[in-house]
């Protein structure tokens, strides 16, 4: 999807993809929350961007640290797809909705955020790990001896995929019953390039979507603020009520769906620093009602994975 924009923009260059499997596709057994490195995504990708074997990276924006490494920027976020989570349920199933489900049904997420945020509103339901890529966790859905009732994924993916079909409810603050708020960046694509590679920037520029830059600074401000990775349950929603505005709600759960702590903030957002200093803002207020409280909880619990091992 990049590559065919920037060749469409700058069809004169040349272009090299270089795919490679980090710390988070070579470990498809651990749960992710129990993972102490918070670059589990990007670090032997920046190596090299730091050594100039490489010139960009392409990462979903839910994936990178907040804190990137020395001589590493975010150079575009591009336009940003369907934030939502989503769920699929199994084949065959007449379910449609969580809400629906009986007491029991074993829901499938490896993310903390989303078990959390359910447990809170669908007490009745079971969580169980799943890994891998999106055809393998489908797999692992439909298998007729398969333990889970359904999943819940990022819709940006499934979409990207041509795979809405399957999507049976979206969940966001709206949703009836009860839904989730998103993680940080989730549907947007961000590209990572050197500092000061003027070059790479201007290729770059073309790519660029001003809401979702903002909307994602934004974000991620909030959550450098909380110190917390992909695998604390901080969930956000932002959306452009109009030009220049930006409502933004945020929730901090504990992992047990017990407590949480929420609030959102209505505000102008028209640069990069004013979307960092919106998100500082509104942690300040989740700090202020006991989020703090909350993470520390869980980074004293939870067990630290060594980069590459296991439990």
């Amino acid at each position: 999807m990049v590559l065919a924009q920037l060749k469409e923009m700058h069809p004169e260059a040349q272009y090299e993809i270089h795919a490679m499997s980090t710390m988070g596709d070579k470990n498809q057994v651990t749960a992710l929350h129990e993972f102490g490195a918070k670059s589990l995504w990007t670090h032997e990708l920046e190596a090299q961007l730091l050594e100039g074997k490489l010139d960009l990276i392409v990462h979903c924006l839910k994936d990178m640290p907040t804190q990137l490494p020395p001589k590493c920027t975010i150079g575009c976020i591009m336009e940003r797809e369907d934030p939502r989570d989503c769920v699929i349920m199994k084949k065959g199933l007449e379910y449609k909705s969580l809400l629906e489900l009986p007491e029991g049904s074993v829901v499938g997420t490896s993310s903390v955020r989303r078990s959390a945020q359910v447990k809170m509103k669908y007490p009745h339901l079971k969580f169980k790990d799943v890994r891998g890529n999106l055809n393998t966790r489908l797999n692992k859905l439909d298998a007729a001896d398969g333990e889970y009732t359904c999943l819940i994924l990022a819709a940006a993916g499934i979409i990207r995929m041509n795979w809405k079909d399957r999507i049976t409810q979206y969940l966001d603050s709206k949703t009836p019953g009860g839904g989730l708020l998103h993680a940080v960046g989730q549907g947007a694509l961000a590209i990572e390039i050197r500092e000061g590679d003027e070059r790479t920037l201007n290729v770059l520029t073309g790519l660029i979507s001003d809401d979702s830059t903002y909307a994602g600074h934004a974000e991620r401000s909030l959550m450098r603020t909380l110190e917390g990775g992909c695998s604390v349950p901080i969930g956000v929603e932002t959306t452009w009520v109009e030009k220049g505005k930006l409502l933004m709600k945020a929730i901090v759960v504990s992992l047990d769906g017990t407590e949480s702590v929420e609030a959102e903030k209505l505000g102008e957002v028209l640069s990069v620093k004013d979307a960092e200093e919106f998100g500082w803002e509104l942690s300040q207020d989740l700090v202020k009602k006991g989020a703090a409280k909350i993470l520390e909880a869980i980074n004293l619990n939870r067990p630290i994975i060594a980069e590459g091992g296991r439990a």
